[in-house]
Formats: C-alpha cells, sequence, structure tokens
C-alpha cells in the first residue's frame, strides 16, 4: 500500500476547525507513541504517524523521533500545531505494535471509521504469555542451545533450571520494577551460580556447556538490532541511545557472570 501524499490529501475537502486540527494531532501522538514505546524501530514509527495524519485529513505531518520523546507537528490550512510527548519504555512487545499498524491501516484503507479506529489505539491493551509458560519456554530453550552445542542430557538439565531459574529472577525484578540493567546482573549471576555446582560437583560432563547455555536468553537482540537499523536507516540519536542500553544490558550479565564465578571460584572453567 503506498503513502498518501500531502496533495493528494488536500483536494476537494473542508478545512479541520481547530477542535479538529487539535484531536488529529493528538491522535497522530498517541498512534507513534504507543509503537516507540513498545520497541518499534523509529522508520516504521514515523512511517505510520505520517500517514495516520494524512488519512485524518491534515495536509502535511512532520514526525521528529529522540531517544526518549516524540514531535509531531501537524498543518492543516494555515495553520499548524506542535505536540510532544514523553517516550517511557515499556518493554517490547509485537502485540500492541501489530495492533496499533493494523488499525492504521484499515484506517487508512477506509474500512474502519475514525471513531473505530480511535478507539482501537486508545484501548488496546499489552498482552502477556503467563510467566510460567515464558519460564519452561525459556528453560527449554536454553536446553536445546546446550544440547545443539553438545552438552550431555544432565548439562541440558542444568541449563534448563538455571536459564528457568534466571528468568523467574527477571520477572521478579520486573515487578517491582527494578532498572532491566539490574534484573540481568542479578539473573546472570542466578543462571552462573546454578550451573557452577555442577562444575563444583563434577556433576556430568559438560558443565561448562550448561554455563554458557543459560545466560543467552539474557543476549539483548532486539535492542542491538533495532539500533543498528535505526543508525542505517538515518535515525542516529534513536540508534545510539537503543545501541548504548543494549551495550549496557550486555555487560550487567557479563557483571553478574564474573561475579558468580568469584564468589563460587569456578575461574577454571575458562581455561
Amino acid at each position: 500500500m503506498s503513502e498518501k501524499t500531502p496533495e493528494s490529501n488536500t483536494s476537494h475537502r473542508a478545512p479541520l476547525t481547530l477542535q479538529e486540527h487539535r484531536a488529529a494531532t493528538d491522535l497522530c501522538l498517541q498512534t507513534g507513541i504507543l509503537l516507540m514505546q513498545h520497541g518499534v524501530e523509529s522508520a516504521f514509527v514515523e512511517s505510520i504517524t505520517r500517514r495516520t495524519g494524512f488519512a485524518l485529513e491534515l495536509d502535511r505531518v512532520d514526525v521528529a523521533i529522540m531517544a526518549n520523546a516524540i514531535t509531531v507537528t501537524s498543518y492543516a490550512g494555515p495553520h499548524s500545531m506542535t505536540r510532544v510527548r514523553r517516550n517511557e519504555d515499556r518493554g517490547i512487545n509485537m502485540h500492541v505494535a501489530m495492533e496499533v499498524q493494523r488499525a492504521a491501516l484499515a484506517f487508512e484503507a477506509g474500512e474502519i471509521d475514525r471513531a473505530k479506529f480511535e478507539k482501537c489505539v486508545r484501548s488496546v491493551k499489552t498482552f502477556r504469555y503467563p510467566r510460567w509458560l515464558v519460564v519452561l519456554a525459556i528453560g527449554l530453550s536454553c536446553a536445546c542451545f546446550a544440547r545443539l552445542a553438545g552438552a550431555d542430557w544432565i548439562g541440558c538439565g542444568f541449563a534448563f533450571v538455571a536459564s528457568a531459574a534466571a528468568m523467574v529472577t527477571r520477572q521478579v525484578f520486573a515487578h517491582f520494577h527494578f532498572n532491566p540493567i539490574v534484573g540481568f546482573f542479578a539473573a546472570a549471576f542466578v543462571a552462573t551460580s546454578i550451573c557452577a555446582q555442577a562444575l563444583l560437583m563434577s556433576i556430568g560432563t559438560t558443565p561448562r556447556l550448561a554455563m554458557a547455555a543459560s545466560v543467552l536468553l539474557l543476549v539483548p537482540g532486539f535492542p542491538l538490532i533495532n539500533g543498528v537499523s535505526d543508525m542505517v536507516k538515518g535515525y542516529v540519536n534513536t540508534g545510539i541511545s537503543r545501541i548504548a542500553l543494549a551495550m549496557l544490558m550486555a555487560l550487567a550479565t557479563c557483571a553478574g557472570i564474573v561475579l558468580a564465578m568469584s564468589a563460587w571460584d569456578t575461574w577454571g572453567w575458562v581455561s
């Protein structure tokens, strides 16, 4: 679906009133901020926000995306209006991103009216899988990684338990609103400490592989990919911000691993 141009949107219609202009600008801003808050890349946020503005009969929409805020300036006839909203990170959630995208595209295509689109955007709720299911999936994933790396079944079992415990640790820290970096540090310490017991007690033949696989859940892949994508597409400030956050998470993970290895004196596994 091609993006509408301002020129194609201004012909044969009555100019917006000030109230309609304000409401349309606020709805554009709400659409963009929802996407930003849930980890969508900057180019996509700008595209959907601008297309929403044109669908709302605005003549022109300028979007400025910063690391922690989004600014929308809209034009309707001789008038312009600027709105700024602070971006509070609410974690990556593709369900919200997909719901907002579907609603925006349906509104642009004329499949739903403005009232229904606004209701969709303002009432979209964050969908989260049950915590126990996430813990189980993470544990199985890390155990499979350990098996692919050549770990025996005992090593896979330790990778499962350690990564599941690390995920529970992350959930607990997130529940009490700790900084994610602190959660990554604590999770890495817990996972490495559990696997270190296999090494200390000589349980199984591949405790080192279990120790390595149990912290794979802490690789900040999504922020890194989005950060690189933002920088390649010209959104350098948001790209640097996302990559810096990913680096801090990786450093926190390394610090947690090093602390656990020092506490249990298991440095021998790196030799």
